[in-house]
């Protein structure tokens, strides 16, 4: 499915402010359960990850906060990702700690909490059969952890390859390869081996290769998993590409991304967030407190593919959004959250010239 923008006017419009949240809020993640109304999870400075969940299917400004998941957490709940099921929540918490829920109903039970980071957990991901976690953290390390029999979890793996904070882990859509980004500038590209059960890191994106050239923040994959974008302190987005689809080489994209295209110029601050729809709009959300949309530009380039601005929406939140994230089965749903305590819910729609 691709975004056709071709002569049409668009605007993000505010469905709903979300509060809740007594500090700032760091991430976001909507259950992509196909039976489960549409819902958020969003965690916090506040030590909590909230629940929010839309009561009226057909009224979008009826989203309500329906549980609060605390006294877990002695410290920042930095991000939080759902199972593929929707049925497992796992979250990322500065006291060096993962905690992963089950969602049964409107009911949440703290069933694991995985300990080894040394200290601050900054992000954590499941792979696409949801048989692993992965976390990273202060501590310039990446966990892998497989989930066993009666909720237990073990760390099948420890990745040493960055040389300062990871600031974000993300598994591919369909693949079990994994993409950590850093304080270090650069991206790495992680596969298990098959042999041992060891992970390797075979392929960084750094400097020398067109990328990043300060902290790189956050990344995302696009649908079919041949393209991700990053975000960075350098103020710009980075599109990669594998060439080809990696569902049709066997397997793997491993060791195969290559720059595509820079995204510069659109941003003064640095740039915290970045998500790719299902429709392929590119959202970033940034320190200057605005979202950007970006689309697949389809006039000829002598540079080969780029990208283009679809709006800027000025003033968004407050203070600086951290997190930006589309809904997995409304495509024209976006969440964001902020430095000012604030969960949006917003949308995309078609204005007439």
């Amino acid at each position: 499915m691709e975004f056709e923008e071709d002569g049409k006017l668009f605007e993000l419009r505010e469905i709903q402010r979300l509060e809740g949240h007594t500090d700032r809020v760091w991430s976001l993640a909507w259950n992509p359960s196909a039976s489960a109304p549409p819902t958020i999870a969003s965690c916090s400075g506040d030590k909590s990850v909230r629940i929010w969940q839309q009561q009226d299917p057909s009224s979008p400004s009826s989203w309500e906060c329906t549980a609060v998941l605390e006294d877990t957490h002695t410290r920042t709940v930095r991000s939080c990702a759902w199972s593929p099921s929707g049925s497992l929540l796992a979250a990322g918490s500065f006291d060096a700690t993962t905690s992963v829920w089950e969602h049964v109903g409107r009911d949440f039970d703290c069933i694991a909490t995985l300990e080894g980071h040394e200290n601050e957990v900054k992000s954590v991901s499941w792979n696409a059969s949801g048989s692993l976690l992965a976390t990273c953290g202060r501590d310039k390390s990446v966990w892998i952890w497989e989930m066993q029999p009666g909720n237990e979890f073990e760390c099948v793996s420890v990745l040493q390859g960055h040389t300062q904070d990871v600031k974000m882990v993300q598994w591919h859509p369909f693949l079990d390869v994994l993409v950590s980004v850093s304080y270090d500038n650069s991206i790495k590209v992680w596969v298990d081996d098959g042999d041992s059960d060891d992970w390797n890191c075979v392929q960084t994106l750094s400097e020398n290769v067109s990328g990043h050239s300060s902290t790189v923040w956050a990344l995302s994959f696009n649908p079919s998993g041949d393209r991700m974008v990053t975000c960075s302190d350098d103020l710009t987005l980075k599109i990669w590409d594998t060439g080809n689809n990696p569902s049709q080489t066997n397997g793997s994209a491993s060791g195969s991304w290559s720059h595509l295209c820079t995204l510069s110029g659109y941003h003064d601050r640095t740039v915290f967030s970045v998500h790719w729809s299902r429709e392929g709009v590119i959202a970033s959300g940034a320190a200057d407190d605005a979202i950007r949309l970006f689309v697949h530009s389809k006039e000829y380039s002598i540079d080969g593919p780029s990208y283009k601005l679809l709006l800027k929406k000025e003033k968004a939140h407050d203070m600086d959004v951290n997190s930006v994230q589309w809904s997995i089965k409304e495509p024209r749903l976006l969440a964001s959250a902020s430095d000012d305590g604030t969960i949006k819910v917003w949308r995309l729609v078609e204005v007439s010239s």
